[in-house]
């Protein structure tokens, strides 16, 4: 009898610790927001960020360098019977700014083809500092005849950017995946608040 009530006890203290585990881990995302919020710490995990069809009401980045202005020009190589361009040809953003633009592209030949792009940057220190979240160079695509693609390229430029780069163009090279796999254009070295135009550009 004595042993039953010691079993009794001891499962009623284990559900006691089971259920204030369960609702310490239940309150934990409000307290931890509630203290981010009482440092001024604003850290987005990348699901959160304002992406094309999310939220637009979520909170943004609070680590944007509004004392500066990045210019970013996009470029295209085509070496192919396909037409490859970016929706726009500059954008201006601000360090630590999330930006989206959009490419095209046309598959214009009677056959299908697999495809894949090549980014390159100038001037060449700026790679380490273009944070890309979302882009159609991390995929090989399949495209029909005639098929037509927009793609989003999602990115962050890092607020480390040295303070003398204030132009940045991103460049890709689109091939068709089978063959030979280009070379991405070198950037040829530039001045500083300059860039360099890729060779091959349209």
């Amino acid at each position: 009898m004595g042993l039953k009530r010691e079993n009794l006890t001891m499962v009623a203290k284990l559900s006691v610790v089971a259920l204030g585990m369960f609702a310490f881990g239940y309150a934990l995302v409000p307290i931890y927001r509630a203290v981010c919020d009482a440092l001024g710490i604003n850290v987005l995990a990348i699901a959160e960020r304002q992406v094309p069809g999310m939220n637009p009401r979520l909170p943004q980045n609070t680590q944007v360098d509004t004392t500066r202005t990045i210019t970013v020009e996009f470029d295209t190589n085509v070496r192919g019977p396909w037409h490859f361009k970016p929706a726009q040809r500059s954008i201006q953003v601000h360090p630590g700014e999330l930006a989206t633009v959009m490419y095209e592209f046309q598959n214009i030949q009677n056959r299908s083809m697999a495809a894949q792009a090549i980014p390159s940057y100038a001037p060449r220190q700026s790679a380490s500092h273009f944070n890309k979240l979302e882009c159609f160079c991390f995929t090989q695509y399949t495209l029909e005849p005639g098929e037509k693609k927009e793609w989003p390229v999602a990115f962050v430029i890092d607020p480390r950017l040295p303070k003398d780069v204030t132009t940045i163009t991103l460049s890709y090279t689109f091939f068709e995946v089978g063959g030979r796999i280009p070379n991405a254009p070198a950037a040829e070295p530039v001045a500083s608040g300059q860039h360099a135009k890729e060779p091959g550009a349209v």
